[in-house]
């Protein structure tokens, strides 16, 4: 492409109004501001790759704001019952009447992707060159958003029940039950899900024992009457593939009864069939693929506590890892475990559960893409950023799974797992203006 058609004719790309004046170009007339004409093409690229690569932004509650730092959400009161209602006497309106709010505030400061470039006409005239950069751009602040709400849907199941609902207006829901993690003697082999080194036997047990997790979830959920329509569980890609393979002969002897039923083979036909996954022609090898369990929508990504580890502290250092953000997203998911690692074994929280009421994600008007010449320099710089930010709506509507021996009085509470995780404190305000 030598040329582009605009209201004052066709203009080279070499040519000034090109460069410079976006009333020239496709953008619209906007006589008022000097800028560039390939910049709403260029931003407009940003922000499809970016939702092309968020995995977590749309399995959770998002909210766009106009304008403004914090958006509320209501806490009801109660309704209470009188189940013989006798004469004379006075009814009070429930235990608990008064309704409140609590806010989630943007973060104090946005994430940006930069950049800069020697050859803007590289960059304005040949497609491979733009798309790629957009595509690294966006990917950039994709991964850190979903390390950021995986941080906050694993804080939700570590959070407990009076730091949202103060007064526990809504009854005792036993948070605390809601913690799946492993037993006295290891048996479970969770600590074996998902790492290379282990043999097949003790992945396989541990692909089981994440499955009966989901299980038990379910139940609590339904005993506690909370309502969803979605659940999911956020694992590795190879806890992916452990749960994939489940079933599938290793070695010799597995073959001498004919073969085991594959568990997630897709298949309907035998006494043994669970009507599970897919054949095995579909090796599920994109990072979006996802599996289902009795409603649970199994999902892998790259962003979770096997790959994060131990980030906590100010700047994210404190632990072996790196800043993903402000303080209250760096946590330590090893639970303390991290020098305990190896191929064979990998321990702290291994997997999250949640519904899409567990977390809420708010943006500022979403991304924005700045450009500018750098004259010093004899470079464009460009900058894509976005304010952003979380807070934890339903601490019920979210459970962990992690390799702690959940019968240890010291790891038998979503408190003590907050404290062993290094969970700084949120930043709640609630509608007096008092911090959470």
């Amino acid at each position: 492409m030598t040329s582009v058609g605009s209201p004052v004719g066709h203009l080279q790309h070499t040519h000034l109004p090109y460069r410079g004046d976006t009333a020239a170009g496709i953008s619209g007339s906007n006589t008022a501001t000097s800028g560039k004409l390939w910049l709403p093409i260029w931003a407009g690229e940003i922000i499809n790759a970016y939702d092309e690569y968020n995995m977590f932004e749309p399995l959770v509650k998002t909210r766009t704001i106009p304008s403004g730092t914090t958006i509320e959400f209501p806490i009801t009161g109660t309704v209470d019952l009188n189940p013989s209602w006798d004469a004379g006497e006075e009814l009070v309106g429930g235990a608990d009447s008064t309704a409140t709010t609590f806010q989630v505030r943007l973060d104090k400061r946005p994430m940006a992707a930069h950049f800069e470039i020697d050859n803007v006409d590289l960059m304005l005239t040949q497609w491979e060159f733009r798309s790629e950069l957009a595509r690294q751009a966006a990917m950039t602040l994709s991964n850190t958003r979903d390390k950021q709400l995986y941080s906050y849907l694993t804080r939700a199941a570590m959070t407990s029940q009076t730091t949202i609902d103060k007064n526990n207006v809504r009854g005792d829901m036993s948070l605390d039950t809601a913690l799946y993690g492993g037993v006295a003697d290891a048996s479970d082999y969770l600590p074996a899900w998902g790492s290379s080194g282990a043999t097949a036997e003790h992945r396989a047990t541990g692909a089981l024992s994440a499955l009966e997790a989901v299980e038990k979830y379910i139940v609590f959920l339904q005993e506690n009457n909370v309502p969803y329509d979605r659940l999911y569980m956020a694992i590795s890609p190879q806890c992916f593939m452990d749960i994939r393979a489940l079933g599938v002969a290793r070695q010799a002897s597995d073959l001498n009864t004919g073969g085991r039923q594959a568990y997630f083979g897709g298949n309907t036909d035998g006494g043994q069939a669970t009507g599970l996954g897919d054949g095995y022609r579909n090796g599920y090898g994109q990072i979006h693929d996802s599996l289902e369990y009795m409603g649970c929508t199994i999902i892998k990504t790259n962003h979770g506590s096997d790959q994060l580890r131990d980030h906590y502290g100010t700047d994210g250092t404190d632990g072996s890892g790196g800043n993903i953000g402000e303080v209250k997203y760096n946590l330590d998911w090893s639970l303390g475990q991290g020098g305990d690692d190896t191929t064979a074994l990998t321990h702290g929280i291994r997997a999250v559960m949640w519904t899409p009421e567990a977390i809420a994600g708010i943006r500022l008007q979403g991304l924005k893409v700045d450009t500018v010449d750098d004259v010093r320099r004899n470079t464009t710089f460009s900058v894509a950023s976005m304010m952003s930010g979380t807070g934890v709506l339903k601490p019920e509507c979210a459970a962990i799974i992690h390799t702690r021996n959940s019968s240890a009085e010291a790891w038998d509470t979503r408190a003590e797992f907050a404290t062993g995780a290094h969970m700084a404190a949120d930043g709640y305000v609630d509608s007096t203006g008092t911090g959470v």
